[in-house]
Protein backbone atom coordinates (compact mmCIF):
# COMPACT_ATOMS: atom_id res chain seq x y z
CA UNK A 1 0.00 0.00 0.00
CA UNK A 2 1.76 3.63 -0.90
CA UNK A 3 0.57 6.47 1.11
CA UNK A 4 1.73 9.94 0.05
CA UNK A 5 3.44 12.42 2.74
CA UNK A 6 2.75 16.53 2.46
CA UNK A 7 6.05 18.35 1.51
CA UNK A 8 8.14 19.91 4.15
CA UNK A 9 7.35 23.55 4.39
CA UNK A 10 9.83 25.98 3.59
CA UNK A 11 11.69 28.12 5.44
CA UNK A 12 11.81 31.97 5.71
CA UNK A 13 14.64 33.03 3.38
CA UNK A 14 17.03 34.53 6.18
CA UNK A 15 16.77 31.16 7.98
CA UNK A 16 17.93 29.48 4.87
CA UNK A 17 20.75 31.11 4.50
CA UNK A 18 21.54 31.34 7.95
CA UNK A 19 21.47 27.24 7.11
CA UNK A 20 23.42 27.13 4.32
CA UNK A 21 26.49 28.89 6.07
CA UNK A 22 25.97 26.95 8.31
CA UNK A 23 26.28 23.46 6.27
CA UNK A 24 28.87 25.20 4.15
CA UNK A 25 30.94 25.23 8.18
CA UNK A 26 30.26 21.80 8.90
CA UNK A 27 33.27 19.58 8.91
CA UNK A 28 33.70 16.64 5.99
CA UNK A 29 32.08 14.41 7.52
CA UNK A 30 28.96 15.77 9.59
CA UNK A 31 26.04 14.38 8.62
CA UNK A 32 23.69 16.65 7.49
CA UNK A 33 19.80 14.75 7.91
CA UNK A 34 18.50 17.85 10.06
CA UNK A 35 19.26 20.78 7.99
CA UNK A 36 15.56 20.88 5.75
CA UNK A 37 16.03 20.99 1.98
CA UNK A 38 12.75 21.28 0.74
CA UNK A 39 12.59 25.46 0.14
CA UNK A 40 13.58 25.98 -3.19
CA UNK A 41 10.85 26.94 -5.10
CA UNK A 42 12.05 28.03 -8.23
CA UNK A 43 14.71 26.11 -9.49
CA UNK A 44 17.32 27.22 -11.88
CA UNK A 45 16.69 27.03 -15.60
CA UNK A 46 18.63 23.96 -16.28
CA UNK A 47 18.11 21.77 -13.23
CA UNK A 48 15.84 18.91 -13.51
CA UNK A 49 12.45 18.36 -11.47
CA UNK A 50 10.92 15.24 -10.23
CA UNK A 51 7.56 14.27 -9.03
CA UNK A 52 6.92 12.86 -5.40
CA UNK A 53 7.21 9.85 -5.00
CA UNK A 54 4.93 7.84 -2.78
CA UNK A 55 5.69 6.45 0.60
CA UNK A 56 5.99 2.36 0.61
CA UNK A 57 4.75 0.08 3.54
CA UNK A 58 5.42 -3.25 1.75
CA UNK A 59 5.95 -6.12 4.46
CA UNK A 60 3.46 -6.67 7.59
CA UNK A 61 6.32 -7.43 10.25
CA UNK A 62 9.44 -5.94 9.72
CA UNK A 63 12.09 -5.77 12.65
CA UNK A 64 14.59 -2.41 13.58
CA UNK A 65 17.32 -3.68 12.00
CA UNK A 66 18.80 -0.64 9.33
CA UNK A 67 20.41 -1.38 6.06
CA UNK A 68 22.59 0.77 5.29
CA UNK A 69 23.23 2.11 1.34
CA UNK A 70 25.81 4.39 0.38
CA UNK A 71 25.97 6.33 -2.97
CA UNK A 72 27.46 9.21 -4.46
CA UNK A 73 25.64 12.38 -5.33
CA UNK A 74 26.03 14.59 -8.07
CA UNK A 75 23.74 16.52 -10.21
CA UNK A 76 25.01 15.07 -13.57
CA UNK A 77 23.89 11.75 -12.22
CA UNK A 78 20.60 12.70 -10.24
CA UNK A 79 18.10 11.71 -12.30
CA UNK A 80 20.08 8.07 -11.73
CA UNK A 81 20.29 8.28 -8.49
CA UNK A 82 16.38 8.71 -8.09
CA UNK A 83 15.28 6.27 -10.05
CA UNK A 84 17.87 3.90 -7.90
CA UNK A 85 16.19 4.74 -4.48
CA UNK A 86 12.35 4.10 -5.86
CA UNK A 87 13.68 0.75 -7.05
CA UNK A 88 14.89 0.28 -3.75
CA UNK A 89 12.09 1.13 -1.82
CA UNK A 90 9.26 -0.43 -4.07
CA UNK A 91 11.09 -3.86 -4.21
CA UNK A 92 12.02 -3.91 0.05
CA UNK A 93 10.26 -5.80 2.30
CA UNK A 94 10.62 -3.39 4.82
CA UNK A 95 11.67 -0.05 2.96
CA UNK A 96 11.12 1.84 6.50
CA UNK A 97 14.46 0.18 7.57
CA UNK A 98 16.55 1.32 4.87
CA UNK A 99 18.65 4.03 5.39
CA UNK A 100 20.78 5.79 2.61
CA UNK A 101 24.18 7.63 2.71
CA UNK A 102 25.01 10.26 -0.01
CA UNK A 103 28.38 11.66 -0.38
CA UNK A 104 28.92 14.64 -2.62
CA UNK A 105 32.04 16.53 -3.72
CA UNK A 106 30.23 19.96 -4.41
CA UNK A 107 28.09 21.56 -2.53
CA UNK A 108 24.77 21.95 -4.65
CA UNK A 109 21.77 22.93 -2.39
CA UNK A 110 19.24 22.07 -5.25
CA UNK A 111 20.44 18.31 -5.23
CA UNK A 112 19.74 18.16 -1.75
CA UNK A 113 16.28 20.18 -1.90
CA UNK A 114 15.49 18.07 -4.72
CA UNK A 115 16.14 14.53 -2.43
CA UNK A 116 13.73 16.01 -0.06
CA UNK A 117 10.99 17.09 -2.01
CA UNK A 118 11.05 13.91 -4.24
CA UNK A 119 11.20 11.80 -0.87
CA UNK A 120 9.78 13.60 2.09
CA UNK A 121 10.09 10.53 4.16
CA UNK A 122 13.53 9.00 3.13
CA UNK A 123 15.83 8.46 6.37
CA UNK A 124 19.24 9.65 4.95
CA UNK A 125 22.63 11.26 5.73
CA UNK A 126 24.69 13.51 3.76
CA UNK A 127 28.88 13.46 3.69
CA UNK A 128 30.90 15.90 2.19
CA UNK A 129 33.95 13.97 0.67
CA UNK A 130 37.22 16.05 0.14
CA UNK A 131 38.26 15.62 -2.95
CA UNK A 132 41.31 16.61 -1.83
CA UNK A 133 41.89 13.05 -0.49
CA UNK A 134 42.41 11.43 -4.09
CA UNK A 135 44.42 14.90 -5.58
CA UNK A 136 47.68 13.64 -7.13
CA UNK A 137 46.56 10.69 -7.31
CA UNK A 138 44.24 9.53 -9.77
CA UNK A 139 45.74 8.86 -12.86
CA UNK A 140 43.86 10.17 -16.29
CA UNK A 141 41.80 6.71 -17.95
CA UNK A 142 39.89 6.09 -20.87
CA UNK A 143 36.82 7.89 -19.92
CA UNK A 144 36.81 11.29 -17.84
CA UNK A 145 33.72 10.67 -15.77
CA UNK A 146 35.79 7.71 -14.38
CA UNK A 147 38.71 10.63 -13.23
CA UNK A 148 36.49 12.63 -11.40
CA UNK A 149 37.28 12.39 -7.75
CA UNK A 150 33.44 11.24 -6.01
CA UNK A 151 34.59 8.01 -8.19
CA UNK A 152 36.52 7.56 -5.78
CA UNK A 153 34.98 8.25 -2.60
CA UNK A 154 34.43 4.48 -2.26
CA UNK A 155 37.83 3.57 -0.91
CA UNK A 156 37.32 5.95 1.88
CA UNK A 157 33.99 4.64 2.44
CA UNK A 158 35.59 3.49 6.54
CA UNK A 159 36.58 6.89 7.27
CA UNK A 160 33.56 8.63 6.16
CA UNK A 161 30.57 6.88 7.18
CA UNK A 162 29.75 7.19 11.71
CA UNK A 163 30.39 4.39 13.96
CA UNK A 164 27.19 2.76 13.79
CA UNK A 165 27.63 1.59 10.54
CA UNK A 166 29.24 -1.90 10.54
CA UNK A 167 28.63 -2.86 7.25
CA UNK A 168 26.95 -1.29 3.87
CA UNK A 169 25.85 -1.77 0.74
CA UNK A 170 27.79 0.27 -2.09
CA UNK A 171 25.71 0.96 -5.47
CA UNK A 172 26.77 3.17 -8.24
CA UNK A 173 24.25 5.34 -9.73
CA UNK A 174 23.29 4.25 -12.42
CA UNK A 175 21.38 0.82 -10.83
CA UNK A 176 17.66 -0.26 -10.41
CA UNK A 177 16.89 -3.02 -8.09
CA UNK A 178 14.10 -5.05 -8.91
CA UNK A 179 14.47 -7.39 -5.67
CA UNK A 180 14.14 -7.00 -2.51
CA UNK A 181 17.56 -5.59 -0.99
CA UNK A 182 17.12 -7.35 2.49
CA UNK A 183 18.57 -10.56 0.38
CA UNK A 184 21.70 -8.62 -0.68
CA UNK A 185 22.44 -7.32 2.76
CA UNK A 186 22.34 -10.84 4.49
CA UNK A 187 24.41 -12.33 2.77
CA UNK A 188 27.05 -14.39 4.95
CA UNK A 189 30.72 -12.46 4.29
CA UNK A 190 31.88 -15.54 5.83
CA UNK A 191 34.43 -13.41 7.24
CA UNK A 192 35.46 -11.44 4.41
CA UNK A 193 36.03 -7.75 3.94
CA UNK A 194 33.81 -7.60 0.46
CA UNK A 195 31.31 -9.35 -1.14
CA UNK A 196 30.43 -8.80 -4.98
CA UNK A 197 29.23 -10.80 -7.83
CA UNK A 198 32.45 -12.13 -9.43
CA UNK A 199 32.74 -12.93 -13.25
CA UNK A 200 35.60 -15.81 -13.77
CA UNK A 201 34.94 -16.37 -17.56
CA UNK A 202 36.01 -12.94 -18.28
CA UNK A 203 39.17 -12.01 -19.59
CA UNK A 204 41.09 -10.43 -15.98
CA UNK A 205 44.11 -9.70 -18.03
CA UNK A 206 43.24 -7.03 -20.44
CA UNK A 207 42.26 -5.03 -17.36
CA UNK A 208 46.06 -4.52 -17.00
CA UNK A 209 48.83 -3.16 -19.28
CA UNK A 210 51.47 -5.17 -21.30
CA UNK A 211 53.84 -3.57 -18.85
CA UNK A 212 52.20 -4.97 -16.18
CA UNK A 213 51.96 -8.45 -16.84
CA UNK A 214 55.85 -8.35 -18.52
CA UNK A 215 56.89 -6.66 -15.20
CA UNK A 216 58.59 -9.77 -13.09
CA UNK A 217 57.79 -8.19 -9.85
CA UNK A 218 54.25 -7.13 -10.55
CA UNK A 219 53.03 -9.84 -12.26
CA UNK A 220 53.64 -12.09 -9.18
CA UNK A 221 50.73 -10.08 -7.37
CA UNK A 222 48.11 -12.68 -8.05
CA UNK A 223 50.52 -15.77 -6.74
CA UNK A 224 48.16 -17.88 -4.73
CA UNK A 225 44.92 -16.70 -5.65
CA UNK A 226 42.38 -17.17 -8.21
CA UNK A 227 41.66 -13.72 -9.42
CA UNK A 228 38.19 -12.78 -10.88
CA UNK A 229 36.60 -9.85 -12.69
CA UNK A 230 33.94 -8.02 -9.91
CA UNK A 231 32.74 -5.05 -10.77
CA UNK A 232 32.71 -2.04 -7.36
CA UNK A 233 29.51 -0.51 -8.71
CA UNK A 234 27.54 -3.26 -6.82
CA UNK A 235 29.50 -3.81 -3.11
CA UNK A 236 28.87 -5.53 0.36
CA UNK A 237 31.44 -4.04 2.77
CA UNK A 238 32.13 -5.06 6.35
CA UNK A 239 32.91 -1.35 7.26
CA UNK A 240 35.13 -2.37 10.35
CA UNK A 241 37.09 -5.09 8.53
CA UNK A 242 37.66 -2.74 6.07
CA UNK A 243 39.53 -0.14 8.34
CA UNK A 244 41.02 -2.33 10.47
CA UNK A 245 42.43 -4.09 7.26
CA UNK A 246 43.81 -0.80 6.10
CA UNK A 247 42.56 -1.51 2.77
CA UNK A 248 42.30 2.57 2.22
CA UNK A 249 45.94 2.29 2.29
CA UNK A 250 46.50 -0.67 0.12
CA UNK A 251 44.43 0.95 -2.89
CA UNK A 252 46.23 3.74 -2.48
CA UNK A 253 49.98 2.13 -2.77
CA UNK A 254 48.70 0.42 -5.78
CA UNK A 255 47.47 4.12 -7.18
CA UNK A 256 50.72 5.64 -6.37
CA UNK A 257 52.53 2.89 -8.38
CA UNK A 258 50.23 3.94 -11.41
CA UNK A 259 51.58 7.24 -11.48
CA UNK A 260 55.11 6.06 -11.48
CA UNK A 261 53.79 3.26 -14.57
CA UNK A 262 50.94 2.80 -16.29
CA UNK A 263 49.99 -0.42 -15.26
CA UNK A 264 46.01 -0.28 -15.93
CA UNK A 265 43.47 1.93 -17.97
CA UNK A 266 40.16 1.92 -15.92
CA UNK A 267 39.91 4.41 -13.07
CA UNK A 268 39.15 3.04 -9.46
CA UNK A 269 38.51 -0.34 -11.01
CA UNK A 270 42.05 -1.40 -11.23
CA UNK A 271 43.38 -1.01 -7.76
CA UNK A 272 40.14 -2.74 -5.96
CA UNK A 273 41.13 -6.38 -7.90
CA UNK A 274 45.15 -5.80 -7.32
CA UNK A 275 43.95 -5.64 -3.88
CA UNK A 276 40.78 -8.05 -3.49
CA UNK A 277 40.45 -9.87 -6.85
CA UNK A 278 40.24 -13.83 -5.68
CA UNK A 279 39.91 -12.60 -1.79
CA UNK A 280 36.28 -11.65 -1.57
CA UNK A 281 32.90 -13.42 -1.17
CA UNK A 282 31.23 -14.09 -4.47
CA UNK A 283 27.91 -13.45 -4.73
CA UNK A 284 24.58 -14.35 -7.44
CA UNK A 285 25.38 -12.85 -10.61
CA UNK A 286 21.77 -11.93 -10.67
CA UNK A 287 22.78 -8.79 -8.07
CA UNK A 288 24.87 -7.26 -11.10
CA UNK A 289 23.75 -7.59 -14.56
CA UNK A 290 26.32 -4.91 -15.40
CA UNK A 291 27.62 -4.11 -18.67
CA UNK A 292 24.15 -2.25 -19.83
CA UNK A 293 26.00 0.88 -21.17
CA UNK A 294 27.84 -0.45 -23.52
CA UNK A 295 31.59 0.11 -23.40
CA UNK A 296 33.60 2.80 -21.98
CA UNK A 297 34.37 4.44 -25.78
CA UNK A 298 31.10 4.27 -27.76
CA UNK A 299 28.17 2.98 -25.02
CA UNK A 300 26.51 0.36 -27.71
CA UNK A 301 23.52 -1.60 -27.07
CA UNK A 302 23.98 -4.62 -25.16
CA UNK A 303 21.41 -7.55 -24.10
CA UNK A 304 20.63 -8.87 -21.21
CA UNK A 305 22.65 -12.21 -19.94
CA UNK A 306 20.76 -15.38 -19.24
CA UNK A 307 19.35 -16.04 -16.14
CA UNK A 308 17.78 -14.20 -13.00
CA UNK A 309 17.90 -10.85 -12.30
CA UNK A 310 17.84 -8.71 -9.03
CA UNK A 311 19.44 -5.50 -9.90
CA UNK A 312 20.28 -3.84 -13.82
CA UNK A 313 23.47 -1.94 -13.97
CA UNK A 314 24.37 0.28 -16.70
CA UNK A 315 27.72 0.37 -16.21
CA UNK A 316 30.08 1.65 -19.28
CA UNK A 317 29.38 4.94 -21.44
CA UNK A 318 25.54 4.51 -22.26
CA UNK A 319 23.05 6.06 -19.77
CA UNK A 320 19.05 5.16 -20.22
CA UNK A 321 17.65 8.63 -19.23
CA UNK A 322 20.30 10.15 -21.77
CA UNK A 323 19.59 7.47 -24.90
CA UNK A 324 15.87 7.87 -23.62
CA UNK A 325 16.09 11.16 -23.79
CA UNK A 326 18.01 11.45 -27.34
CA UNK A 327 15.18 9.30 -28.80
CA UNK A 328 17.57 6.54 -29.56
CA UNK A 329 16.99 4.15 -26.51
CA UNK A 330 18.34 0.44 -26.28
CA UNK A 331 16.05 -2.40 -25.20
CA UNK A 332 17.20 -2.48 -21.26
CA UNK A 333 16.99 0.82 -21.34
CA UNK A 334 12.99 0.54 -21.48
CA UNK A 335 13.71 -1.54 -17.81
CA UNK A 336 14.69 1.70 -16.40
CA UNK A 337 11.94 4.18 -17.94
CA UNK A 338 9.48 2.84 -15.11
CA UNK A 339 11.60 4.20 -12.24
CA UNK A 340 12.39 7.71 -14.12
CA UNK A 341 10.83 10.13 -11.70
CA UNK A 342 12.14 12.99 -14.05
CA UNK A 343 9.79 15.94 -14.89
CA UNK A 344 10.88 18.32 -17.09
CA UNK A 345 10.95 22.43 -15.92
CA UNK A 346 8.44 23.80 -18.11
CA UNK A 347 6.25 21.07 -17.32
CA UNK A 348 6.47 21.58 -13.69
CA UNK A 349 6.60 25.13 -14.12
CA UNK A 350 2.95 25.15 -15.59
CA UNK A 351 1.92 22.92 -13.07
Amino acid sequence: MALGNPSPLPLPFHLLSFLLLLFLSLPCHVTTTNIQHGVVRKPAPDFPIFQEAPEFRNGNSCSKERIHICMTLDSNYLRGTMAAVLSILQHSSCPENVEFHFLWARFEPQVFTTIRSTFPYLKFNTYRFESSRVRGKISKSIRQALDQPLNYARIYLSDILPGYVKRVIYLDSDIVVVDDIAKLWEVDLEGKVLAAPEYCQADFMVYFTELFWNDKELNRTFEGRKPCYFNTGVMVMDVEKWREGKYREKVEAWMTVQKQKRIYHLGSLPPFLLVLAGRLKSVDHRWNQHGLGGDNLEGKCRSLHPGPISLLHWSGKGKPWLRLDSRRPCSVDHLWAPYDLYHSNTHALEE
